[in-house]
């Protein structure tokens, strides 16, 4: 118990400021309320919103068709939606900063995503060597050896959850290899990722604060196990945290800066990889004819993975804190406001992409936004891409068809868009004998 006290000690303020910028919103949204302000339209978009998370394009499509700038009274936040509005702010971190935070509940941790420049450019330029492309590349066998093994494990079932089977168990598999995290060590590494996962989606009531407490707790426990690795040299020499702990024995990363990068590459690049499985199977339950595409022109499944990202975007949002007012088109939003930053909506943007409510694997939606952009965008961003082509490989060599059984349940995190389980029946593939 008095570690946890520690951990609250250690990140507590971050956290108190966090909640006191929420309430001090509320009383905003209430003056917005009474007096308006030109150029921004209000909305009752909410990611909060279950069924809104369940389904977000018919609200998307509602920002995409009215102004730039919109603004929701209960959430006390701005929202951009059109591409280049999306893109031009992920890029102008003089204007707009994530060290108050990324999320709604504006927890700020201290590591890449919550840290701007100066802070920023040094965590990063230190960890470039870990996430390099050459270092992620090397890890394509060890990926492509576990795309087969689950997808395996799917085809010798009548119908299996992709979830559980798939989706879930691979990336975080992939995560554990690339961390180095190995043996007994890795079933408690799943249960508290899990665990202090919950610190990103925190909210301001009675329940929010229940979920940050347990939060917490997984997160310091995380914390010990990771400590108890890298003391007793146990990440593994060509890991890349192995590679970075080398570098923060030199003093170029203090091994609080090494561990909340573990975090990253875990929040992001687990969820980002098992939200875009999970999705890549219902999207070819419902484009059978991109299915049989593929299997004619596999060289086209990087293009495809790239449209799937698109399609639906793993990571759906992410917030920013304006350091000046902001002008955006008519809309100026005052310095301090909360303004989030519709990946989602602007991977389907209209202006940028035609027919984008449509799959199409030939596309090849080069710039898209699933990863960021700017000095933000994504570290992990090849791992992500590695895996996905790596299942979808597999499908295209061994499943002819995938049938949903039942309605797919989604994820209520009002940051993510991925499925919690989907039902799913798959017809193998049956290959032509050889001709004697």
């Amino acid at each position: 118990m008095w570690r946890d006290a520690q951990t609250v000690r250690a990140y507590g303020p971050d956290v108190a400021k966090s909640l006191a910028l929420r309430l001090a919103a509320k009383t905003r949204s209430r003056l917005f309320g009474k007096h308006g302000r030109k150029g921004v339209q209000l909305t009752h978009f909410d990611p909060f919103d279950a069924a809104t998370a369940a389904n977000p394009y018919p609200h998307y499509r509602e920002l995409l068709a009215g102004e730039r700038v919109h603004y929701n009274a209960k959430r006390d936040v701005y929202i951009l939606s059109r591409f280049a509005d999306v893109r031009e702010a992920a890029r102008n971190h003089e204007a707009l900063s994530s060290a108050r935070g990324v999320t709604f509940s504006r927890i700020c941790l201290p590591f890449l995503p919550t840290s701007d420049p100066p802070a920023h450019t040094r965590m990063r330029k230190q960890l470039a060597p870990g996430v390099a492309r050459g270092a992620l590349e090397a890890w394509r066998p060890m990926i492509d050896e576990l795309a087969h093994e689950f997808i395996g494990r799917l085809l010798t079932q009548a119908a299996a959850d992709v979830v559980s089977t798939v989706s879930a168990p691979m990336p975080m598999r992939t995560i554990t290899n690339v961390l180095g995290i190995s043996g007994p060590d890795v079933a408690d590494f799943c249960r508290l990722s899990r665990q202090a996962i919950r610190i990103t989606d925190v909210r301001l009531s009675a329940a929010g604060l229940t979920s940050l407490v347990h939060g917490f707790t997984g997160f310091r426990r995380l914390r010990a196990l990771f400590t108890h690795r890298l003391d007793n040299g146990l990440l593994g020499e060509c890991t890349i945290l192995g590679r970075l702990a080398a570098q923060a024995d030199g003093g170029r990363l203090t091994n609080e800066e090494l561990f909340f990068f573990a975090v990253l590459l875990l929040v992001a690049g687990y969820e980002s990889s098992a939200n875009m499985i999970s999705t890549l199977f219902l999207t070819l339950a419902d484009y059978p004819d991109q299915l049989e595409l593929l299997r004619q022109r596999p060289d086209l499944i990087p293009s495809a993975i790239e449209e799937q990202l698109r399609f639906v975007t793993p990571i759906q949002n992410i917030c920013r804190t304006t350091r000046v007012d902001y002008s955006v088109g008519k809309a100026v939003i005052p310095k301090g406001s909360l303004v989030l930053l519709a990946w989602g909506a602007a991977n389907r943007d209209p202006r940028q992409y035609d027919d984008p409510d449509v799959f199409r694997a030939a596309r090849n939606p080069v710039g898209h936004l699933a990863f960021g952009s700017g000095i933000h965008r994504c570290p992990g961003a090849q791992l992500a891409r590695i895996e996905g082509q790596a299942v979808l490989r597999e499908i295209v060599t061994n499943i002819d068809r995938i049938e949903v059984v039942g309605q797919p349940e989604w994820t209520t995190n009002a940051n993510l868009r991925g499925l919690t389980r989907l039902q799913v029946a798959v017809t193998p593939r049956v290959r032509e004998a050889a001709v004697r």
